[in-house]
């Protein structure tokens, strides 16, 4: 499990919005941002939420949790409003949750419908809704979660892949339209990483699997949350003050790898 060392104090008197808390690259975010003081609103439909919202308590500037479904738009704009007026402010939002819905030629109206509302759906509603409050503030930054598939063709994964190229797109639209405001907005687009979907589909045995999907990328192994999670908080931070519009690939090189894969059965690897 890969860790990172934090940089004291870099969100002091900051608040963010994170959905998708309780696992995986949103718990590791909000775990993150507490480490270098932040308060933190995190959303999640998970009923681990409260647990994880007393084990951080005193960590950073604060955290609450609030428990929903970001596809309710209600639960939403309840969600930014209690942490605008518990703050007094939103600097940052980073959109994680995601329905992990992936069907094909199978697909059906409400396959599609639960994976674009809870995804690129949900991404643009909150960021309509924080908007205010981040004017208030002088401005933020938005950093929404995307993927490698937002870019590839992967068997019988419409719905997902295409949900997550909207988000891609999405992003570059927000970023124009904030950026009157002071808001940034950016995407991040993870390889795979070892979280909780990926640790069921290798019945929890990383020592074994690793190797396999480790293949797909250059750096012949999956990523830690929390390698996503550092990439995300730069992208926040004032360090990235004049990047809008972009996408950073966490993805150990998965994009850039080509069909032959990492060439060691190759017969030319190793030649100049």
């Amino acid at each position: 499990m890969k860790t990172r060392a934090a940089i004291p104090g870099r969100f002091h008197n900051r608040t963010a919005i994170v959905t998708g808390g309780a696992s995986g690259i949103g718990r590791a975010v909000v775990e993150e941002l507490l480490q270098e003081g932040a308060s933190v609103c995190f959303l999640d439909s998970s009923g681990t939420g409260a647990a994880l919202a007393s084990e951080w308590a005193g960590r950073g500037a604060g955290v609450m949790f609030c428990h929903g479904d970001v596809s309710d738009e209600a639960f939403c704009r309840a969600s930014v409003d209690y942490a605008a007026s518990r703050w007094g402010r939103v600097d940052y939002l980073v959109n994680n949750a995601f329905s992990f819905n992936a069907k094909g030629l199978d697909a059906t109206h409400a396959d599609w419908s639960r994976v674009m509302d809870v995804g690129p759906v949900a991404y643009a509603r909150l960021a309509q809704l924080v908007v205010e409050p981040m004017k208030l503030a002088g401005g933020g930054a938005i950093v929404n979660v995307s993927s490698i598939s937002a870019f590839i063709a992967q068997p019988n994964r419409w719905t997902y892949n295409a949900a997550k190229g909207a988000v891609h797109t999405l992003t570059k639209c927000m970023a124009l339209d904030l950026a009157p405001y002071g808001i940034r907005v950016n995407s991040v687009s993870p390889g795979w990483i070892w979280t909780q979907e990926v640790d069921k589909a290798a019945a929890g045995d990383r020592r074994r699997w690793e190797p396999v999907w480790g293949q797909f990328h250059m750096l012949e192994r999956c990523g830690d949350p929390v390698e996503v999670a550092g990439p995300i908080l730069f992208l926040l931070s004032d360090d990235a003050s004049f990047i809008t519009a972009a996408d950073l690939a966490v993805d150990g090189g998965y994009q850039g790898l080509g069909s032959e894969g990492i060439g060691k059965a190759s017969k030319f690897a190793g030649s100049a």
